[in-house]
């Protein structure tokens, strides 16, 4: 077993820090994450600012590009990258690697970091989604599940991308300025179910959320109005 003790307390290192005790971050876009994961037999989407771009069409600078796989497919990403990268546990500050495919997934590990070995680069953060008889779970509130169509979309460029209401979802809990860029930018294209969906997700979650105000203002051109 793994003593928690021991392991690295990432949240406390600067950007500088980081990079130089674990190496740099590169800097992909969704098609060149898809060249790495080409072939594997699960899965994946992309999630965060890529994935509100791809819905709405809107440009935005972008730090890097973050993935998700369902935790019941996690071996077979360690299949899938054995051989030519390196999979590492990280959750909650720390971070340690993945030897075996067989290895038990800690529940402190709710991100999943790629890298061709210890010289290069980091290439993917993959964010785990929890599962329940093979659903998908949402993270901030597990008593929400649904099939896997029920929160993505596939994009005209072949790729599949986290429906926005629920990236919006995740975002709430940050709410910094690229965040409200992103809400912004999508709540135009939301139809009302996603936008009813999304309010009462942050009105549960977050009572007194500074996004409610802007959630229920039906002033802003999109389907609601």
């Amino acid at each position: 077993m793994i003593d928690q003790d021991l392991l690295p307390r990432l949240w406390a290192l600067t950007d500088e820090e980081f990079e130089a005790r674990y190496g740099p971050l590169a800097r992909l876009d969704p098609g060149e994450a898809a060249g790495l994961l080409d072939g594997l037999d699960a899965p994946w989407w992309i999630v965060g600012g890529w994935a509100i771009e791809a819905f709405t069409g809107v440009h935005r600078a972008h730090d890097d590009v973050d993935l998700s796989v369902l935790a019941d497919d996690v071996p077979r990403l360690f299949t899938h990258l054995d051989g030519h990268h390196h999979l590492w546990l990280a959750g909650g500050g720390m971070l340690c690697p993945m030897l075996t495919v067989d290895q038990a997934v800690p529940e402190w590990v709710n991100q999943l970091w790629v890298r061709t070995d210890a010289t290069g680069p980091w290439l993917l953060d993959i964010i785990i989604a929890p599962t329940e008889d093979g659903r998908w779970v949402f993270r901030r509130d597990p008593s929400v599940t649904a099939t896997l169509d029920d929160v993505t979309w596939v994009a005209d460029d072949g790729l599949r991308y986290q429906r926005p209401e629920v990236t919006l979802a995740f975002k709430a809990a940050h709410a910094r300025a690229k965040d409200m860029a992103d809400l912004e930018a999508a709540l135009p294209a939301l139809d009302v179910e996603a936008r009813a969906w999304l309010t009462d997700t942050v009105a549960r979650l977050h009572p007194g959320h500074a996004w409610l105000d802007r959630l229920r203002n039906r002033e802003d051109g999109g389907p609601h109005s």
